[in-house]
Formats: C-alpha cells, sequence, structure tokens
C-alpha cells in the first residue's frame, strides 16, 4: 500500500461515511452497519480502513435517532440526515462539521468494509498528482452491470459523466465501466458544487453523481481510479453479509497460510478480522476463531475448537473439542484436550488439562495435571473466586475445587474429592465418604426380585 503523503506534499483529508440508511432489507432491529463480519461490526472494518489514511476528520452521515452509530468510529462526528432527499444530501449535511476545510474529502459509504485502504489511497494519490483532479470517482468492470450508474468516459481518458441507469440511454448502458459510489473531491470545491445538484432525475433524487458534471461545467478536472469488483460490494442483505463473510475468509485465510501455518481443511475454519497466528501453526478442521486470539508457533490446534480472547504459547496443543473463553493464557507446551473449557486462567508451562475439564478464573502451575471431569467452583450465584494450583501438583479425576481454594506445588488431591480448604506443599488431600461394602447384598437382592418380592 502507498503511504500518505508526507510535508508539503501532503495534503490533510477528511473522510464522510454515509451510513444514513433504514436497513429494511436485513429485516433486523440492528442496523445493518452493526452487523458482524469476521468478529466485528461492518461499520468498524469501514473505520479502520479509513483509520489506515490518518484522516485528520471523520464526518458519519446517519439517520435520524441513529447517532449512537459514531461510537463504532473512533473521533467522528455523527450528522443527521433530516430529509433523505438522496447521497448528495447526505454530504452535504457534513458541511456544518467540515466548516473551512479545504483539504480532500474521501466520500465512502459504511456499509462497503472491503473497499482497502490500498484502492482508496490509489484515488488520493491521482488526486494529489501534479495536476491532479479536483474530482476522483471510483469504478469497476462488474460481470454484470446491471443497474449500477455508468462511467463516461472521453477519448482523453478524463470522466465526462456518471449516468445511473435509470437516466441512460441504450448505448450509455452498454459502457461496462460502472459507479462504485466513492470518491474524492477537492474541499475548497465540495459544497459549492453540491449546492447546484437537484432532483431532476427518474427517482427524483439528488444524486451525488452530479459533481462531475457540475464540476466540468465549471471547468474543474474530473477521473476515475478502477478498483477491484470486490471491494466494491455493499452490504444490503443478509445474502451479502454472507458474500462478505466469505470474501473476507478468503482473505484472512490466505494470510494465514502464507505466514507458515498449515490449514488441514482451510475452507472449513473461521478467522476473525485481528487473528494472530505464527509459524508451523497446525489448524486442524471446523476450528472457529473468536476475537482477540494469538497462536505462537508450533502450536496445533485439533479438529473443532472454538476459541476467543485468548493467549495461546509456543508449542500448546488445543482439542480436539475444547473450547478457550476470554483471558485464558497458556503457555508454551502446555495441553488442553478434548471437551476442556477453560476461562480466565492461565496454565502454565507443560501443564495438562487433557479430558472432560472446565477451568474458571484460575492460575495453574508450570508442570500440574488436572484430571479428568475436574471443575473449578468459580461462581457462589453473586461474585467470582479465584482457584490456584502450584506447579506440579496432581489433580485426581472427578474433583470439585470451591473458590477461593489454593493446592499447593506438589500436592496430590484424590480423585472424587471436592475441596473446600487450602491444601498445603506436598500435601495428599482426599475429601469424599468413605467406601463401604456389604457381603453378599447383590445376589440376596435377586434372589428376592426373582421369588417376586419388592425392594
Amino acid at each position: 500500500m502507498t503511504k500518505p503523503k508526507t510535508g508539503s506534499e501532503r495534503r490533510e483529508l477528511a473522510a464522510v461515511v454515509l451510513a444514513a440508511g433504514r436497513s429494511t432489507r436485513m429485516r433486523s432491529r440492528l442496523p445493518k452497519v452493526l452487523h458482524p463480519l469476521a468478529g466485528r461490526p461492518v461499520l468498524a472494518h469501514v473505520a479502520a480502513n479509513i483509520a489506515a489514511l490518518d484522516a485528520r476528520r471523520t464526518v458519519l452521515v446517519v439517520a435520524p435517532g441513529a447517532e449512537h452509530l459514531s461510537d463504532t468510529v473512533p473521533g467522528s462526528v455523527a450528522v443527521v440526515q433530516n430529509i433523505a432527499d438522496g447521497t448528495a444530501g447526505a454530504v452535504e449535511c457534513t458541511a456544518p462539521a467540515l466548516a473551512g476545510f479545504t483539504g480532500d474529502v474521501l466520500i465512502v459509504y459504511g456499509d462497503s468494509p472491503l473497499l482497502s485502504p490500498a484502492t482508496m489511497m490509489q484515488m488520493l494519490d491521482l488526486r494529489r498528482s501534479s495536476g491532479g483532479p479536483e474530482v476522483v470517482v471510483l469504478g469497476f468492470e462488474p460481470e454484470n452491470p446491471g443497474a449500477y450508474g455508468r462511467l463516461v468516459v472521453g477519448a482523453d481518458g478524463a470522466l465526462e459523466e456518471i449516468v445511473e441507469a435509470a437516466d441512460a440511454t441504450a448505448d450509455q448502458l452498454k459502457i461496462d465501466l460502472c459507479n462504485s459510489g466513492m470518491m474524492v473531491v477537492d474541499g475548497a470545491h465540495l459544497y459549492g458544487l453540491l449546492s447546484e445538484v437537484t432532483a431532476d432525475n427518474a427517482k427524483k433524487e439528488r444524486y451525488l453523481t452530479d459533481l462531475v458534471r457540475i464540476a466540468r461545467s465549471r471547468g474543474l478536472r474530473c477521473s476515475v481510479v478502477r478498483g477491484d469488483e470486490a471491494e466494491m460490494m455493499g452490504i444490503d442483505t443478509r445474502a451479502d453479509l454472507a458474500l462478505a463473510e466469505a470474501y473476507m475468509q478468503r482473505r484472512l485465510r490466505a494470510a494465514a497460510l502464507t505466514g507458515g501455518a498449515t490449514l488441514v481443511d482451510p475452507q472449513s475454519v473461521y478467522f476473525s478480522f485481528d487473528t494472530r497466528v505464527g509459524s508451523d501453526v497446525v489448524i486442524e478442521p471446523g476450528v472457529v476463531f473468536g476475537p482477540g486470539v494469538t497462536v505462537g508457533d508450533g502450536a496445533r490446534i485439533r479438529a473443532y475448537c472454538h476459541i476467543e480472547g485468548a493467549e495461546i504459547g509456543d508449542d500448546v496443543t488445543v482439542g480436539p473439542f475444547a473450547r478457550l473463553r476470554p483471558g485464558t493464557r497458556l503457555e508454551p507446551g502446555s495441553r488442553v484436550g478434548n471437551f476442556v473449557e477453560v476461562k480466565n486462567t492461565t496454565l502454565g508451562q507443560g501443564a495438562k488439562a487433557n479430558h472432560l475439564t472446565y477451568l474458571g478464573d484460575a492460575e495453574v502451575g508450570a508442570g500440574a495435571n488436572i484430571g479428568a471431569g475436574t471443575i473449578t467452583c468459580n461462581y457462589d450465584g453473586f461474585s467470582k473466586a479465584t482457584t490456584r494450583i502450584g506447579d506440579g501438583a496432581f489433580v485426581g479425576s472427578n474433583t470439585a475445587l470451591v473458590a477461593p481454594v489454593s493446592v499447593g506445588a506438589g500436592a496430590v488431591v484424590g480423585a472424587g474429592s471436592t475441596i473446600t480448604r487450602d491444601v498445603g506443599d506436598d500435601a495428599l488431600a482426599i475429601a469424599r465418604a468413605p467406601q463401604t461394602e456389604t457381603p453378599a447384598w447383590a445376589a440376596r437382592r435377586r434372589a428376592k426380585h426373582s421369588a417376586g418380592g419388592k425392594g
């Protein structure tokens, strides 16, 4: 990606994010721009892409009652489009927020999370080039142009006009180069151009695309940057969201493979936007990563694990069928096995919890062994408490550790125990009823039932 220019070459940048849509086609109480994509809201992806450009100001255009959307875009200002009169009206709403701004204004959509910083930077570079155009539009050549607006380019390569499909002639509809809706405009001209946009068209809306025609009538220059169709995707429906997720996952899987990880069945592994995977990591089928996961070198994540908010150290083995929840830290060489759930717990170097175990709010020392069926009873119905297990301790199967409680280094807890008091270093603790035996009882019972008796 081209880096933003510095010094005298660099112009200030403001970003306008259009997010005033009503999200009706999503059929959801949640605004479409807040639906999750690869572990974070659609709008947060747009915000992160803009942040990479070092925009001085970001203005979010929202519908009435949706001012809270600005919480998803750090440092942004929300302005309300009270009259839904089209995209030109939406951008015009930002005039008070950008009063006096004469740098470059980048206009993007809040439901277009796949537009990369590199593509946006291409637009900015053209705008800022020597003798660069005052208006730069992002175009693309879709497989099916359909209802997209067409970009009319002259013999000299300059953009002459954007024609909405509903207003296009038969010849104009044959044009393959289409309008994405994204553009960069010289802020010194933007609001003057917007003031001349009318609703004289088939939809009776004020189109932002009319800026090109108006700019040319004033002798200003307009040009096009061509981008990839996949980046232009806007998310209007659940189907669009699914397509965007598939695209994002392909990108994230490719990054993991390039970084030195082995994905046994790439299509079945789902990453979050911030998953960090080291080299020589093996990820088996069906693994799902939520946000906030790092995986160290040489780790193996076995099949059908769900992991979020966890730090997995070098040479750790997880799963199969394990769940790691936020606050989990697995130190190098530790092991978490099948049907084990870990939450807000540190597992020390070389420690093991291999079977059917729940570890919540715990500290497990290096080399400790947690037997099958063990649980830390960390919640009393009102508050959480911590369990501490020392280095080299051995906790037998089917043990309940009632927090707050500590098991000392090198201690052994007998299987089937319920531990409610601290256990000292190197001690043996057993807390279960003594075993009793009644000779021949079972035989007598069977004989009684055979004779028609009860009990």
